[in-house]
C-alpha cells in the first residue's frame, strides 16, 4: 500500500492536509496528517467522503452527448473533442470568439486552473465573468481599511481573552477553527456568538446575540458609539496608526437605544458587548462571509472591523479581524484583478466581461456579439447563481454548451456535451488557503478511470485540433510529469520555495507574519489604517466612512414578509458532496426551516410540502419547524440540488453588493404556503 500526503482543494477555509493510502489504484484510507498545525486532526466528513466520491458508480468517467431525444449517450473522448473543436470553430467564424462564454467556478483550487486562460486567449478571446459569488465585498472592505487581507495564524486564538464569532458557523463550515476556539475556551477565553440563527456554533458560546438579519452594521456602529463615548478606545494606537478617526466619530448617529429598534437587541446588551470589547482584550473577531452577502455587505464588514481598530486589536497576539488570510497565495492573486473589475477589458482586449452576480440577465442582454455557446468548468451556475429563471433562460438559448463535470449536476443536465472531470487525486497541483498559512503540493495518487482527462489535457488536444500554436510553457503536453514540470517552472522566482520543498509536505508561506500587521505597516494610500477611505468613495461610490444602509429586499414586504437566507452547511461545500450516499446517511433530508410562530400562522407542520415564492420565482420543498430560527426568517441551505427540493436561487434577485462585485444573496423576502 502506498501513502501520499495531500491537501483538499475545495472552496473551504481549512484546505486540510491529510494522508491517503492507495492500493491497486484505489483510495483505501484517509488519515490525519499532523505536520499541518492548522489541520492536525484530519478532514471533515466531506474530506472523508472522498473515497466514495472518487470511486462512485455515479461518477461520469466517459464523455456524454445529448441526443435529439434529450437523452445522454456515451461517446469516446476523441469523438467528443472532434465535435467540440468543430462547434467552437464554427461559432467563432460566424459570430466571433466573444460569442462564447467561458464560465469557471471555484469547485477545485490549484495553479493549473490558469492554463485555461492561455487557451482562450490563443483562441482569440472569450466572454468571462467578473466578480465572485463567495466573498469579494468583505475582501475589498478589509483591503480598503488595512491595505492587505491577512490575519493571525489559527493557533494564536489560544491567546485571545475574548473571541467574537460574528455571522460565522465554524462548527459546521470550519471545523478546524472550532477546535482552536474550544482550546481557547479551556484556557479561559470568553466566546461570544452574534448570529440571527441558533447555529451549532452558538451552542458553544458563553453569550449569544441574535440581531435581525442584515442589521449587523447598525449593531457595530452602536458599539463604536459606546466605545468612543465611554472612553474604551486605544487613543495611542489611533493617534499613531489610524486615519479618519475624527470624521468617523462625528459620523456616528446610531446610539444603543436606536440600534435596539433596528437590530432587536436590547440596548443594555449592546452596551455590555461594547464594554467587553473595550475592556476584555485581546479580542479576536471572526466574521463570516454571509455578513457581506448583502447589498450593504462591504460597509457591514468595514463597520465591524472598526471595532478592532478603535480598541487597538490589530497587530497583536490574541487579537485581530480574521476575515481571510491570503498570505499563502504567494503565486497568484485571488481576486484576479484582470477579471475583477469590468473596466480592465482595456488591458486585456481578448476578453469581454459580464457580472457573476447578474449572470442570467447579463447573458441575455449581451450583444455585438450575442452569446451563442458556453464552456463551463468547476462550477454549477444553474444551481448556484442568483435568479435561476433568468440563468436557465440564458443557457437554454445558447446553440452549444460544454460542461466539464464529475456528476450529473443541474448544470451538467443542460449540456450538449459533458466531459468527465478529474478527481483531486488524479493530477498534481499546488494550492494555497484563505485561512491556513500553508502552501501545499497536491500529488497525483491514482490513475483516472475511463476516459477522464484533466482540463489542461483537454485544452491541449483542442488546441491541436484548432491549429492553435501554444507553447508547452503555457499548455503542457499530456502526462503528470509534464504538469509537474510546468508547476516547477510556474513557481520559479516567487520565493525560495521549489517543487521539491513542497513535495516534502505543507510549507508555511515565505514571509509569513504569524501575527498579522505586527510591524504596524499598512499598504493603504496613507500608510495607516483607514477608517476614512477615499478609495471606497472613488472606486465604489459609497461613503468613505463605514455606515449602515437598511435592509432592502427589493420586494413588497406586505406581499412577501419573510426574509430568505441561504447559509452554508457542514454536509456540503455549496453544491458539492450532497449527492454522496455517506453524506445522505449522516445528515437530515434537506428542508426549508421556519420558526414555530410563522409556521403556525400558515397552518404548516414539519414534513408538510410547502411552496416558497416571491416575484422572482418559487420552489416546492418540505418544511422543518425549528426554534433555532427566529420569527420573520426562512432558511434553506445553499447548494441543495433541484431533485432534493432545493434551488433556492429561484427566489434570489441578481444584485451586486456595494463593493467588490459580490452577490447580495441575503436581501430577499418570500412568502410560504402549504401545498399538501
Amino acid at each position: 500500500m502506498e501513502e501520499f500526503v495531500t491537501a483538499c482543494p475545495r472552496n473551504c477555509y481549512s484546505t486540510c492536509s491529510f494522508r491517503v493510502q492507495v492500493e491497486n489504484n484505489k483510495i483505501r484510507r484517509i488519515l490525519p496528517y499532523s505536520g499541518n498545525l492548522a489541520t492536525p486532526e484530519g478532514p471533515c466528513i466531506k474530506g472523508l467522503s472522498y473515497i466514495e466520491r472518487t470511486h462512485s458508480p455515479e461518477r461520469i468517467i466517459y464523455p456524454l452527448i445529448k441526443t435529439s431525444q434529450g437523452k445522454f449517450q456515451q461517446i469516446t473522448i476523441n469523438e467528443a473533442l472532434d465535435i467540440i473543436s468543430y462547434k467552437l470553430n464554427s461559432v467563432r467564424e460566424k459570430f466571433g470568439p466573444k460569442s462564447i462564454l467561458w464560465y469557471k467556478g471555484s469547485g477545485m483550487s490549484g495553479l493549473t486552473n490558469e492554463i485555461g486562460y492561455s487557451f482562450w486567449k490563443a483562441f482569440g478571446g472569450t466572454t468571462i465573468t467578473y466578480g465572485n459569488l463567495c466573498w469579494p465585498a468583505g475582501l475589498e472592505a478589509v483591503r480598503l481599511t488595512l491595505g492587505s487581507v491577512k490575519h493571525n495564524v489559527p493557533w494564536d486564538l489560544k491567546n485571545a481573552k475574548t473571541i467574537i464569532i460574528w455571522g460565522k458557523n465554524p462548527a459546521e463550515t470550519n471545523i478546524q477553527e472550532i477546535a482552536f476556539i474550544a482550546g481557547a475556551k479551556e484556557n479561559g477565553s470568553r466566546i461570544i456568538v452574534i448570529d440571527p440563527l441558533r447555529t451549532p456554533t452558538a451552542d458553544k458560546a458563553d453569550i449569544l446575540f441574535s440581531p435581525k438579519a442584515g442589521t449587523d452594521a447598525a449593531l457595530a456602529l452602536a458599539i463604536a458609539w459606546v466605545l468612543i463615548k465611554d472612553d474604551l478606545i486605544d487613543w495611542n494606537f489611533i493617534k499613531k496608526h489610524v486615519k479618519g478617526f475624527d470624521e468617523f466619530r462625528q459620523s456616528l448617529r446610531i446610539s444603543p437605544v436606536e440600534a435596539e429598534k433596528i437590530t432587536g437587541i436590547p440596548f443594555e446588551n449592546i452596551i455590555e458587548l461594547a464594554y467587553i470589547i473595550g475592556k476584555e482584550g485581546p479580542v479576536t473577531i471572526l466574521p463570516g462571509y454571509g455578513l457581506q452577502r448583502h447589498l450593504n455587505g462591504g460597509q457591514t464588514i468595514r463597520s465591524i472591523l472598526s471595532l478592532s481598530v478603535l480598541t487597538g486589536n490589530i497587530g497583536k497576539s490574541g487579537s485581530g479581524f480574521n476575515y481571510a488570510n491570503l498570505q499563502s497565495y504567494i503565486y497568484d492573486n485571488p481576486k484576479e484583478p484582470e477579471s475583477y473589475y469590468p473596466d480592465h477589458e482595456k488591458d486585456l482586449p481578448f476578453r469581454r466581461t459580464i457580472s457573476m452576480a447578474k449572470l442570467g440577465r447579463d447573458m441575455l442582454n449581451t450583444s455585438d456579439p450575442e452569446l451563442k455557446a458556453a464552456w463551463i468548468e468547476r462550477g454549477n451556475p444553474l444551481l448556484q447563481s442568483p435568479d435561476t429563471n433568468s440563468v436557465k433562460k440564458a443557457f437554454s438559448g445558447l446553440e452549444f454548451k460544454v460542461v466539464v463535470e464529475q456528476f450529473m449536476t443541474d448544470t451538467a443536465a443542460i449540456a450538449d456535451i459533458i466531459l468527465p472531470a478529474k478527481d483531486m487525486f488524479e493530477q498534481s497541483d499546488i494550492i494555497g488557503s484563505y485561512w491556513s498559512p500553508y502552501v501545499q503540493f497536491k500529488p497525483k495518487a491514482i490513475q483516472s478511470p475511463g476516459e477522464v482527462m484533466p482540463e489542461n489535457e483537454i485544452y491541449f488536444h483542442l488546441a491541436k485540433r484548432l491549429n492553435m500554436n501554444i507553447g508547452t510553457n503555457l499548455i503542457p503536453e499530456p502526462g503528470n510529469e509534464n504538469i509537474e514540470e510546468w508547476l516547477d517552472n510556474r513557481i520559479k522566482g516567487y520565493s525560495e520555495l521549489n517543487l521539491d520543498d513542497l513535495k516534502e509536505g505543507p510549507v508555511l508561506a515565505p514571509g509569513l507574519q504569524q501575527i498579522a500587521f505586527e510591524d504596524l505597516k499598512f499598504e493603504t494610500p496613507s500608510g495607516k489604517i483607514e477608517l476614512y477611505s477615499s478609495e471606497a468613495q472613488s472606486i465604489w461610490g459609497v461613503s468613505p466612512l463605514p455606515d449602515y444602509t437598511p435592509h432592502d429586499p427589493g420586494t413588497g414586504d406586505e406581499l412577501y414578509p419573510l426574509v430568505f437566507v441561504t447559509p452554508n452547511t457542514g454536509s456540503r461545500i455549496h453544491s458539492q458532496f450532497g449527492n454522496l450516499k455517506i453524506i445522505k446517511e449522516t445528515v437530515q433530508e434537506p428542508a426549508v426551516g421556519i420558526s414555530p410562530g410563522d409556521a403556525a400562522k400558515r397552518n404548516i407542520y414539519s414534513g408538510n410540502k410547502i411552496r416558497v415564492f416571491n416575484q422572482t420565482g418559487e420552489i416546492i420543498s418540505v418544511a422543518r419547524i425549528s426554534n433555532r430560527i427566529p420569527a420573520g426568517l426562512v432558511v434553506l441551505p445553499n447548494g441543495i440540488w433541484y431533485n432534493e427540493g432545493g434551488g433556492g436561487n429561484h427566489l434570489i434577485t441578481g444584485r451586486e453588493t456595494d463593493m467588490g462585485y459580490g452577490a447580495a444573496f441575503h436581501d430577499n423576502t418570500v412568502e410560504v404556503e402549504r401545498v399538501d
